[in-house]
C-alpha cells in the first residue's frame, strides 16, 4: 500500500479534487465568495499536481537538471512537500479563515501564486518547459490573482494577513530550496549516487 501510494499519490488527488470541484456549488450556498476561493486553491492544487507529478517528472526533472543525476529529491520528500505541505496545509488554512480569520486563508492563495511565480521564473530561466508550468499559467495566475483580489476586499481583511500569508508562501517555498541544497551538498560530501526509484508505469 505504501509502495502503490508512493507512485500513485498525485492520481489520488487528482480524484479527490474532481470531488472538491463536485461540491463546491453546494458550498457556495453557505460560504462567502472569499472562503470559497480560498476552499478552491487546495483542488486547483490538486489539479496543478498531476501535470507535475504524474511518472515522477518533477522530481527527475530536478535531480537531472540541478543535482546532476543525484538523489537531491526524494520520492518521500515529494510527498511530505505535496501532501504535507499543500494538501494538509490548505485544509488548515481554510479551517483557520472559516473560525479564526478570514484574511489568514491568503495563505493559500500565496501558496499557489508563489508556485506559479517560480514555475514561470525557472522557465525563463531555462528557456524551456519545467513540469508543472502549463498549469501554473492557466489555472495558478487566473484563480490566485482572482482570488487575492476577492480576499483582500473582505472587510477583516488586513494588511497584517496579507504579510503572513506572503510570508509563510515564501518560507515554504525557500525551505524547500534550501532542503535540495542541503542534500546536494551532503550528497556530494559522499559518493555519488543517482535517483533509485523509477517512474511509475
Amino acid at each position: 500500500m505504501k509502495s502503490w501510494f508512493f507512485h500513485n499519490w498525485m492520481y489520488a488527488g487528482l480524484i479527490a479534487g474532481l470531488f472538491l470541484f463536485a461540491i463546491a456549488p453546494l458550498l457556495a450556498e453557505t460560504f462567502s465568495l472569499p472562503l470559497l476561493l480560498i476552499y478552491l486553491q487546495l483542488p486547483v492544487y490538486m489539479l496543478h499536481q498531476v501535470e507535475e507529478h504524474y511518472h515522477d517528472r518533477f522530481r527527475l526533472f530536478v535531480n537531472e537538471a540541478i543535482a546532476g543525476g543525484r538523489e537531491a529529491l526524494s520520492t518521500q520528500a515529494v510527498i511530505v512537500i505535496n501532501v504535507g505541505g499543500v494538501w494538509a496545509v490548505n485544509l488548515i488554512v481554510l479551517y483557520l479563515a472559516r473560525f479564526v480569520d478570514l484574511g489568514l486563508g491568503l495563505i493559500a492563495v500565496y501558496l499557489t501564486l508563489i508556485n506559479a511565480v517560480v514555475h514561470i521564473l525557472a522557465a525563463v530561466a531555462k528557456r524551456s518547459y519545467n513540469p508543472g508550468l502549463i498549469t501554473a499559467v492557466l489555472l495558478f495566475l487566473p484563480v490566485g490573482l482572482y482570488s487575492l483580489k476577492t480576499v483582500s476586499r473582505a472587510t477583516d481583511v488586513t494588511t497584517a494577513d496579507q504579510l503572513i500569508g506572503l510570508a509563510f508562501a515564501i518560507l515554504v517555498h525557500a525551505a524547500i530550496i534550501i532542503y535540495v541544497k542541503h542534500r546536494l551538498a551532503v550528497l556530494s560530501a559522499g559518493p555519488v549516487q543517482t535517483h533509485a526509484d523509477p517512474p511509475s508505469a
